[in-house]
């Protein structure tokens, strides 16, 4: 196999250093690991293969080897970050909680993730800038996105049939309202700071702005259309 580079890197690698054995999964794991990081803060076109080769001791050949191409290894990055907020979401167990208990603990959840991992929310504002070009030709992350949308639906049953949910949304719709209010408060979290002269990591004004969006959620969806 011809290791090949769409993006930026050639397909040579001059990188001579020695490169310590193991074990071949946990090496994809860790340049799947530090590839993530890379994309997130430089995006497809600004990482680099050589930086990811660097930072964890193999070479580009043996990058391209496991994964083809830069291009590839950007795609398994994106599909392992929808991944990782997914497999979480599918194992809540909110069934078990009443249903506004299970939706503040949906929101609250949403919250921390984004706040957590603002690595995910660069990467997903990044595919944008694609037109979301290699979610289209993933479909592991469709797939893996699909049961979200069946967490919501299963809450939003149990709500009306309980009577304490007053609006039939579409779960595409709540899902969103949740996703949007979390979301920007991380991707805008640089300007958004900037301009309003306010540090959205400072613990007080996080743990404020988490009760007002769970109580946002949770007033607007028990309270009548």
């Amino acid at each position: 196999m011809k290791p090949t580079d769409s993006v930026t890197d050639s397909k040579a690698d001059s990188d001579a250093r020695p490169v310590r054995s193991r074990d071949p999964e946990r090496t994809k794991q860790d340049i799947l690991d530090v590839a993530t990081m890379e994309f997130a803060a430089h995006g497809l076109a600004g990482g680099r293969v050589d930086a990811i080769a660097a930072k964890t001791q193999t070479t580009k050949r043996m990058i391209y080897y496991y994964f083809e191409s830069k291009e590839n290894l950007y795609a398994l990055v994106l599909e392992r970050a929808y991944a990782g907020i997914r497999r979480i979401e599918e194992h809540m167990d909110l069934d078990r909680l009443d249903p506004e208990t299970a939706l503040r603990r949906l929101v609250e959840f949403t919250f921390d993730y984004h706040d957590a991992h603002p690595e995910f929310v660069r990467l997903v504002a990044i595919e944008n800038i694609h037109n979301a070009a290699h979610v289209k030709a993933s479909r592991a992350v469709r797939e893996t996105n699909r049961p979200a949308l069946m967490v919501v639906k299963n809450l939003l049953s149990r709500g009306l049939q309980a009577g304490v949910f007053k609006r039939n949304l579409d779960p595409v719709d709540l899902h969103l309202m949740i996703s949007a209010m979390c979301y920007y408060r991380v991707s805008n979290r640089q300007t958004f700071g900037t301009i309003f002269e306010c540090d959205l990591n400072e613990p007080k004004l996080r743990e404020r702005q988490r009760r007002m969006i769970t109580d946002a959620v949770a007033l607007f969806m028990m309270s009548a259309d």
